[in-house]
């Protein structure tokens, strides 16, 4: 076995912090420190939620342009801190390099998020990990901005490797060419592929920047849940609406709180965890059949509309006949999916609908029908 193999079957260790019986554990709080009275007003609404345990803010944002707001930097740490001394809740916060990191645990943070843009660089990982020797904290690793298993996998094995045992993955969704109704894709199928090679690893679900607006919020977060998730991470905001960053996916405290209430929280048996896995998979399969028919029959047009120019008649009253020998063609068909257990009438009924439109679409000029 790969050395990298092997650890990955150890990743999921005893997480003191990650893991409650009391599932799910949530993590709220502002996309971005704002300032002291913010953070300390959102952090007192929060701690009234039932539900909510830790109290997270971004300290630093990373921004594809420097005149963007990229977040308050250490100063921010005095406040998350003043928010655990003042409200008894644990702190998260996300790091991107050693430095970060150093700064964060000086300032009691209980648990540390590597973000997305973080994840796709081994180098920085390396940085954060070799920082993180012979220290006791809790690391949530998101995933990767495009769906990458390995880099994922990679990233929590650099942690593990540098001793860190209370770990876990935060999935806050993928960048694909279209993620609508989404702002980030969640991809379901991927978390859990990492979850089923490292059975026990924590698994969080930042249904914030999945969502990437409040209406998808409790639909992302009911089917994290329902496939078992340990936790969420939903953002939170006294003041959303003149928030500095992501204003449109953060809701106020007592949302939250109608939020969580609304949500089926039950306790998944490890055989129904293992059938939404198992379900979720062949939902994706199916997702890959529809795309391979459309792909199929979106073929079949362009050469159905070649062979119809062929077959146009050199005078109107001209006869043409069918150039496709339907009867023949329907014979074998017929044939084949007998053999292949599939019902005859479900697929006389498709070709007899494929043949109409074929008539309609290309040769209804040359007298031909249905």
């Amino acid at each position: 076995m790969s050395t990298a193999a092997h650890s990955s079957k150890k990743l999921a260790g005893q997480q003191s912090q990650l893991v409650s019986s009391k599932r799910p554990i949530v993590i709220a709080g502002p996309c971005s420190a704002e300032s002291e009275e913010q953070m300390l007003q959102t952090a007192l609404g929060l701690k009234k939620v039932r539900g909510v345990s830790v109290f997270r803010a971004g300290i630093w944002k990373p921004r594809t342009r420097p005149g963007n707001f990229q977040g308050v930097g250490t100063i921010g740490l005095e406040w998350l801190r003043t928010v655990k001394q003042e409200t008894g809740l644990r702190t998260a916060c996300e790091v991107a390099n050693a430095t970060q990191t150093e700064q964060a645990l000086q300032q009691g943070v209980d648990i540390l998020l590597i973000g997305a843009h973080t994840t796709v660089n081994p180098f920085l990982v390396q940085e954060i990990a070799d920082a993180l020797k012979g220290v006791q904290v809790a690391v949530l690793v998101k995933n990767p901005v495009n769906p990458d298993l390995a880099l994922w996998l990679g990233a929590l094995e650099r942690l593990h490797i540098s001793g860190i045992t209370d770990l876990g993955a935060m999935h806050r969704g993928f960048s694909t060419l279209d993620s609508a109704p989404y702002r980030n894709h969640p991809k379901w199928e991927h978390a859990l592929e990492l979850r089923q090679q490292v059975p026990g690893l924590a698994m969080y679900c930042d249904a914030s920047h999945i969502a990437g607006r409040r209406s998808l919020l409790r639909p992302v977060s009911q089917r994290a849940l329902d496939l078992g998730y340990d936790g969420l991470m939903i953002e939170s905001h006294h003041n959303p609406a003149a928030a500095l960053s992501d204003a449109q996916q953060q809701i106020m405290p007592q949302e939250l709180h109608m939020l969580l209430q609304a949500l089926k929280q039950q306790h998944t048996p490890g055989e129904k965890l293992k059938q939404n896995t198992q379900m979720e998979k062949l939902r994706k399969e199916i997702e890959h059949l529809d795309d391979e028919l459309l792909t199929l029959l979106s073929r079949r047009t362009k050469v159905t509309a070649q062979l119809g120019d062929y077959s146009k008649p050199v005078e109107k009253s001209a006869e043409t006949p069918d150039p496709v020998r339907w009867d023949l063609v329907l014979e074998n068909l017929l044939h084949q999916a007998s053999s292949a257990g599939i019902d005859q009438a479900f697929v006389k009924t498709i070709f007899q609908e494929v043949r109409s439109q074929y008539a309609r679409t290309h040769l209804y000029n040359y007298g031909l029908s249905s």
